[in-house]
């Protein structure tokens, strides 16, 4: 399936919504060889448009990864208790955070409408399963339709939609998970292991991602039946990267010793570095995605520009401390050096 996008080494730089992935990490991960993905998650149809136009000026594949929606609505109750406990935070910057929860759909139907109108050869899908009719429209316009799933079940969902491909996330993955089911517990099963499952479940080829930092990791992945590894966190302090500098140093920072499981800073399961903002809310945090992401968002974004890293998102899997500065290029032929 990836072989239409030319690929020399079966290595994809993930999509991280949130400013991580630019246009310049894309091309150099399709120059490096594999194929580089836009994340459109957060962005404005205009912005998303822009950067396409932006990569496909090189004439090169390259693909686009769009939050499906899948809402997990917040009781306003429970929503306005958490924010009056966040406010508190948000003091000390002197922001007033969304008193009210803010439902929306990542203005979904106005993506795909310009995908569909300047089709790219790769989409992806992580949070939710599209209609069918979309990825039928999708794939009718030429683009390779992939799914994000967690589990043997959503892999045999995905195919049932008429998906092309399927992007196995393990629990290990940093930032959200892309799990269907987010009110459930995540089971964490080794990445290469779920790989094996849910080859042996649903014949569809498959992309691994979750913890993949290392020669080894990416080469147990593909040994276990993958056609290529999916990498974000272990790109996140690359030359290209667009991560703020207060999550770069965090990265490294000896304070900071593990990654969890969190719903303190958007109300859906994601990993991240372990901080004092996760230690002192995570208890309290209610589901409700993007009620939440919303409600801290303002909090987040002005803790990276003062470079209080205690208060920001610092996604990140299990592999973070492999994350390294240097080239994009660099970073991705040394993970194909195992094969």
């Amino acid at each position: 399936m990836l072989a239409q996008f030319g690929m020399s080494i079966p290595l994809v730089a993930a999509p991280m919504a949130g400013g991580p992935t630019t246009p310049a990490m894309v091309s150099a991960a399709t120059r490096a060889g594999g194929l580089g993905m836009l994340a459109a998650g957060y962005k404005t149809v205009e912005a998303v448009e822009a950067e396409v136009k932006q990569v496909r000026a090189e004439g090169i594949p390259f693909g686009v990864n769009v939050f499906a929606p899948n809402p997990l609505p917040v009781d306003p109750e429970s929503y306005r208790a958490y924010a009056a406990i966040v406010q508190r935070d948000a003091d000390r910057f002197g922001l007033a955070l969304p008193p009210d929860p803010i439902e929306d759909t990542d203005r979904f139907d106005e993506k795909i409408a310009l995908l569909l109108d300047d089709p790219v050869p790769l989409v992806s899908f992580t949070f939710g399963i599209p209609a069918g009719a979309v990825i039928a429209a999708l794939r009718k316009a030429g683009s390779v339709v992939v799914q994000t799933v967690t589990t043997p079940d959503e892999a045999v969902r995905a195919r049932e939609a008429g998906v092309d491909m399927l992007a196995v996330q393990a629990a290990a993955a940093g930032g959200h998970s892309g799990t269907l089911s987010p009110r459930k517990p995540l089971t964490p099963v080794p990445i290469a292991e779920l790989v094996e499952r849910i080859v042996a479940a649903v014949p569809l080829p498959v992309m691994a991602a979750g913890g993949l930092a290392t020669p080894a990791a990416v080469a147990g992945v593909i040994r276990a039946g993958a056609t290529a590894a999916a990498v974000g966190t272990v790109l996140l302090r690359a030359d290209e990267s667009g991560a703020s500098a207060t999550h770069r140093a965090a990265l490294t920072d000896p304070r900071f010793t593990e990654t969890v499981l969190t719903r303190a800073f958007t109300g859906r399961p994601a990993r991240g570095l372990r901080n004092a903002f996760i230690d002192a809310h995570e208890a309290r945090a209610p589901l409700g995605y993007p009620a939440l992401h919303h409600l801290t968002s303002p909090l987040r974004k002005a803790a990276a520009a003062a470079g209080e890293p205690d208060y920001v998102h610092l996604w990140a899997g299990t592999g973070y401390r492999d994350a390294t500065a240097e080239p994009t290029s660099d970073i991705l032929r040394r993970l194909a050096s195992g094969l």
